[in-house]
């Protein structure tokens, strides 16, 4: 029987001729569509969860009160794990590792050539916790001297690339004015891509520990940090009373400071990252939940397409079914011959969505950031047939369900008048195709100017024509000099040098400060820079002196931001003392407010302190002069640093990395929307030229009449017109709402104005006309004699 189902519904492709092709356009194209986001939404899973001991790995986390709220983070002091793996027996391992936007790319010497690589600090433990599989050395071993180094297969292969066994061979690291030398007691498999640490090096905490004289369980008590503290729990661990027990250990460090600590999954920050007041909020899963939306929605689109062509032509197949049914055929195996064709139909358009997956990925990956491949992925081929059986299976339910009441009397009788009253269904599936699609065109240009919004807004600062680099080699040690030395090369208006970068800003810390309410602890973002720092990227004082060069003097001062001083509460900062550290420091400026963080977050209260050994140097070019200046900086950076790569980046190309993520989402809603509204203009042509096609003889008949073209594109086109524009009346109100609930996620964003959405309205109904006129216009002009020779 299933085998007679077959070959109906293959003859019945054939048999129905554009309107399959009409089909196979739609369903391949929302299939595609919603494979390519079935990749990377697998993908996005998959971060984390490759270690071996995934389902015990935990992060250490705190909530700590700040101005009324309470701000969740996963930095903790470095020696926090040592105390818990030590009290709390639930616990195999504890690790304190650094985070790795830390350093960046460390210095790392092996002979006399100079190399960048990731790396992180990490307790002797990391190994035992986390499956980066060593091809060299042993686990408990590795990181237990603090003069020792484990290196990924890939550095080794830079550093010694005709060595196959590198244990005991001796590399070079260097931290500011800091060098060591280390044995390399390791080698493990280059991270995949699926990790969200990337690091080449792995060196020993205590290694790092000896280097900061690091100590405090808590709160760091020489101010360096914070880490981010890792535990491998025992099988069968309550998390939930670890966590009660955890928070009465830690009560002996408070010092009468509220804070909670728990932990969570290891993996679940890479999709849960963000926490609002003590409570998780989201992280990248709402990208994850934004993209399986739009696939849901681009293939909904594509069914309502399919549903509604083949009710449209359920006239054509009457007689059929009322024959079938006369000589004895059940309302079951009606059914089961429709939803046989649709499930063919959809695994047709399966073969052709396939193949326009592999030639779109390429694209894809370049969009996304990716490197995703159909190879090597067992999952696909359970996946995608079953994505596409779905498929079908809601395409053709409501066409089988409907052809298939009809009485058999009725059918040969010519009196079913059912296949009219399914128009208003029809047009309903057409209204709620064209509603989605013109709120995904609302919401891509709402996007765009967002996006547009926050790259026109000034930053507070001088980004253009800024470039940065890493201090190494002989730079830490005489910094004064050899910035000084940059600032008299020609093209180069000004040079200073701080610790990390501005972008981003390094790890918050916590200030002691009294209220009316009693004593709290402030969050701030420190940084730590030369006394020409401020002026090199432009940051005006509103009140107040900069640094004065002096080491010793400059070393008590601060300067602090416009937000920190309301935050403060202070109304003459200059002169104010505040503790920060173990000693208090006095106010001598306030800086104008300046976005170091993207326009996503509120400007937060910054203060910055001079320091002696910044890591990073910044250095403003002379507008016009860029490329000779770059070159004469590498000459002169050669010459004061043999041996050590001048390599360099742009400050604005930094700062617009911070907006990468939104762009891409960005750019796919683009081509998402593009496809949505493609989809939804075929359906509406197959039901225009079937539209046309019932009615040809009519069309005949009032060409004979004298009815002119633009008439009778009319009377086709009046219905469909009508659908759409109900359509724009309801997406409008609809997509207002959700922007303006998203744009609410934004500190500073754009204001929406009416013209917009009229835009939208008017591109859509435009899109939409063209669609119809193609099938209208020809039936318009079509010869009458042709459709009336037989009347």
């Amino acid at each position: 029987m299933f085998r007679h189902y077959l070959k109906s519904a293959w003859r019945q492709l054939f048999k129905e001729g554009h309107f399959t092709i009409f089909n196979l356009a739609g369903l391949s194209t929302g299939l595609a569509c919603s494979l390519l986001i079935y990749l990377w939404a697998y993908d996005e899973f998959r971060f984390d969860h490759f270690h071996a001991q995934d389902g015990q790995l935990y992060q250490v986390m705190e909530h700590r009160p700040y101005e009324g709220t309470i701000r969740t983070s996963g930095e903790t002091a470095p020696l926090l794990g040592e105390a818990i793996v030590r009290t709390m027996p639930e616990v195999s391992y504890a690790v304190p590792v650094t985070p790795p936007s830390w350093f960046g790319q460390m210095t790392i010497v092996a002979g006399k050539l100079p190399m960048k690589a990731p790396a992180i600090f990490a307790g002797k433990d990391y190994f035992n916790l986390f499956s980066y599989p060593l091809l060299q050395g042993h686990a408990q071993q590795v990181l237990a001297d603090r003069q020792s180094v484990v290196i990924s297969s890939r550095l080794a292969a830079s550093l010694f690339p005709h060595v196959s066994n590198v244990l005991g061979k001796t590399i070079r690291w260097q931290i500011a004015t800091e060098i060591r030398y280390a044995t390399i007691s390791g080698v493990f498999e280059t991270m995949p891509a699926q990790s969200s640490v990337q690091a080449d090096v792995v060196l020993p905490f205590e290694a790092f520990k000896a280097l900061m004289n690091i100590s405090g369980v808590l709160d760091n008590q020489n101010s360096f940090g914070p880490f981010f503290t890792y535990l491998l729990m025992k099988k069968g661990t309550d998390i939930p009373a670890f966590n009660k027990r955890l928070n009465a250990f830690i009560q002996e460090y408070n010092n009468g400071r509220q804070r909670q600590l728990f932990v969570r999954p290891y993996a679940d920050n890479y999709l849960y990252s963000d926490y609002e007041n003590g409570v998780l909020s989201g992280g990248r899963i709402k990208y994850v939940r934004l993209f399986s939306l739009i696939a849901a929605i681009i293939l909904l689109i594509a069914c309502i397409n399919f549903m509604n062509l083949s009710t449209a032509r359920a006239t054509s197949n009457m007689k059929d079914i009322g024959i079938r049914k006369t000589i004895g055929a059940r309302r079951h195996s009606i059914v089961w011959q429709y939803m046989t064709g649709a499930v063919l139909m959809s695994l047709l358009a399966l073969l052709i969505a396939t193949v326009l997956v592999v030639l779109l990925l390429p694209a894809f990956n370049h969009i996304t950031g990716k490197q995703l491949t159909l190879s090597g992925s067992p999952h696909i081929l359970l996946a995608f047939p079953l994505i596409a059986l779905l498929t079908g299976l809601i395409a053709g339910s409501y066409p089988a369900l409907y052809l298939s009441r009809f009485q058999p009397l009725s059918i040969l009788k010519s009196k079913v008048h059912a296949a009219t009253g399914a128009l208003w269904l029809r047009k309903g599936l057409v209204v709620l195709q064209f509603t989605m699609s013109v709120v995904f065109i609302v919401a891509v240009l709402v996007v765009y100017q967002q996006i547009e919004y926050v790259q026109s807004q000034r930053a507070g600062y001088d980004k253009e024509h800024v470039i940065y680099f890493e201090s190494e080699g002989k730079v830490p040690a005489h910094m004064s000099a050899f910035i000084a030395s940059l600032k008299e090369i020609g093209g180069v208006g000004d040079a200073g040098a701080m610790v990390g970068n501005i972008i981003g800003g390094g790890p918050s810390i916590g200030i002691p400060w009294k209220t009316a309410q009693g004593e709290t602890t402030l969050l701030f973002k420190p940084f730590l820079v030369s006394p020409t720092l401020l002026s090199t990227l432009g940051i005006p004082l509103k009140e107040g002196q900069g640094f004065s060069g002096n080491v010793a003097a400059d070393s008590t001062k601060i300067i602090l931001n416009e937000t920190a001083v309301k935050v403060l509460g202070l109304t003459q900062p200059v002169g104010q003392r505040i503790l920060w550290g173990s000693q208090y420091r006095e106010v001598i400026g306030v800086a104008k407010d300046f976005h170091f963080e993207s326009l996503h977050e509120a400007v937060k209260p910054v203060f910055f302190q001079a320091d002696p050994l910044p890591s990073t140097i910044m250095v403003r070019l002379k507008a016009g002069e860029t490329e000779q200046a770059l070159a004469d900086i590498r000459q002169f950076y050669q010459r004061y640093n043999p041996g050590f790569a001048f390599s360099y980046q742009f400050l604005d190309a930094a700062y617009q990395a911070q907006y990468v993520s939104g762009q891409r989402v960005a750019v796919l809603s683009r081509y998402f929307a593009g496809l949505a509204v493609l989809i939804s203009c075929l359906g509406l042509s197959g039901l225009a030229a079937f539209s046309a096609e019932k009615r040809r003889k009519e069309i005949g008949i009032r060409k004979v009449l004298g009815a002119t073209a633009g008439q009778l594109i009319h009377a086709l086109s009046k219905d469909f017109l009508r659908s759409v524009i109900i359509a724009i009346c309801l997406a409008l109100p609809l997509a207002w709402y959700i922007m303006d609930k998203w744009l609410e996620r934004f500190a500073y964003h754009v204001r929406v104005g009416v013209d917009t959405y009229l835009v939208a309205a008017v591109l859509m109904a435009g899109i939409a006309l063209l669609a119809i006129s193609i099938q209208t216009v020809r039936a318009a002009l079509t010869n009458p004699t042709r459709s009336l020779r037989s009347e």
